[in-house]
């Protein structure tokens, strides 16, 4: 079981006009502000934050309870003086978590009422997450031809296929910045990962490399998927042919 924790600023669109035109500028300074509080107070307990949209975040929240929610809830509330939700969902693939937490919302299923927080709690059964840690394999070589801006629509252009490869397989793909992206990811994660390695050398002309980290917690999954993907790179800088894929277990 995958639990997943959407939290989302609750009416942010008719807040920004309150504003006026000369508002970016504090949007940035508020959305950046916001994901390093959530990303933080969800780390502190084994948890790891995803952007989803800048006023939306996915956390992979396995082992959480509703107390543990309503705590960093609290705590959030005081330092922003945007209101937030958190919608709270479980099930056996990432995707269909993130449905369930939706419904939640959409239903206004009420876990905590005084703070926003809906849907349904799994709590700390069922602790197994599978995460895959991708980079692009030799980026560098690309930046001799192709300008900061070009590399980075070839990035943008792969976080799409990546996407639409792994949402139809009920799992959920995450860009972390630079070269590297993460998956929810579901038991076949092995399978899945070798077909879009190939599938993107064949279309895109991009190879990648692919860590796979299973864990009692998502943080704990994300370091073994990060361990194994540095591991893939160890081995390609001492000379030697690379596997595309290594996966390690706390299992």
């Amino acid at each position: 079981m995958i639990q997943l924790t959407i939290i989302k600023i609750n009416d942010y669109g008719p807040w920004t006009l309150t504003l006026g035109s000369d508002r970016e500028h504090e949007l940035q300074i508020l959305q950046a502000s916001l994901y390093l509080h959530v990303q933080k107070l969800f780390s502190e307990r084994n948890c790891l934050v995803f952007l989803n949209r800048a006023d939306e975040f996915f956390v992979v929240t396995n082992g959480l309870t509703l107390d543990d929610h309503i705590s960093i809830q609290k705590k959030l509330e005081e330092t922003f003086k945007v209101k937030l939700s958190m919608s709270i969902g479980f099930a056996k693939t990432p995707f269909d978590a993130n449905l369930k937490a939706d419904e939640g919302k959409k239903n206004l299923v009420i876990l905590n009422k005084e703070h926003n927080i809906f849907g349904s709690v799994n709590g700390y059964s069922d602790q197994k997450i599978i995460i895959m840690h991708f980079d692009v394999d030799n980026l560098s070589s690309k930046r001799k031809t192709k300008s900061p801006y070009e590399i980075s629509s070839i990035i943008f252009k792969l976080y799409s296929s990546m996407s639409e490869f792994f949402l139809a397989r009920k799992s959920m793909a995450f860009f972390m910045g630079g070269d590297n992206f993460m998956v929810v990811a579901n038991d076949d994660a092995k399978e899945m990962g070798k077909e879009f390695i190939d599938r993107t050398k064949k279309d895109l002309g991009i190879l990648l490399n692919c860590g796979i980290g299973i864990g009692q917690t998502s943080r704990e999954a994300a370091k073994l998927a990060t361990q194994s993907l540095d591991k893939i790179r160890e081995i390609r800088d001492s000379g030697k042919e690379k596997p595309e894929i290594i996966e390690k277990s706390c299992f």
